[in-house]
């Protein structure tokens, strides 16, 4: 599940608001060990996702590197290429 939560920092442009609400559903389904809660819990699921992500936001903003901005089709490229070498495509 936590597979889809990717580094945000240090990425020109900066990361979207989708991005970080991704990140956040992502975070809380795996805390939550579900991806879909049921009628009664859905606000309070609603509402971390929605508290996580304007932390995250926070956090985002309140950074400070020294480090060049990462590219992100670079960055994209490399983690297609560790991937293709830890599960090779077999015939």
């Amino acid at each position: 599940m936590c597979r889809n939560i990717h580094t945000l920092h240090n990425f020109e442009p900066a990361a979207t608001s989708e991005e970080v609400h991704a990140a956040a559903l992502q975070y809380v389904r795996k805390v939550a060990g579900t991806t879909r809660p049921s009628r009664v819990n859905q606000e309070a699921f609603d509402e971390a996702v929605h508290t996580i992500a304007h932390a995250t936001q926070h956090l985002l903003d309140a950074l400070v590197t020294s480090a060049p901005p990462k590219n992100r089709e670079v960055e994209a490229a490399r983690a297609r290429a560790r991937a293709a070498s830890r599960y090779p495509v077999s015939a």
